[in-house]
């Protein structure tokens, strides 16, 4: 049979605390911020191709209805365009 060793509680309480590293709270803060822009672009994924469908029934019922001609759409479209340049 072994014998075991008593431990002084002396020992037991003298263990080295690990400092924290510095760079631990902004790691944190840039999950957030990465998970903020992923949530942003789930949204935009979900949302856009609603809006483009939205925009085509519009153009389609101006052509429709004649309140515009196909050429006044293709120059909106290229306005916008030079506007996002």
């Amino acid at each position: 049979m072994s014998i075991k060793r008593i431990v002084s509680r002396k020992r037991l309480q003298r263990r080295v605390v690990g400092r924290t590293k510095k760079g631990s709270s902004s790691k944190r803060g840039n999950s957030g911020l990465s998970r903020r822009m992923r949530d942003l672009r789930e949204q935009a994924d979900i949302v856009l191709p609603e809006m483009t469908a939205r925009i085509a029934a519009l153009e389609h019922l101006l052509l429709e209805k004649q309140l515009c001609t196909r050429k006044d759409l293709i120059d909106a479209r290229q306005f916008v365009r030079m506007q996002e340049a």
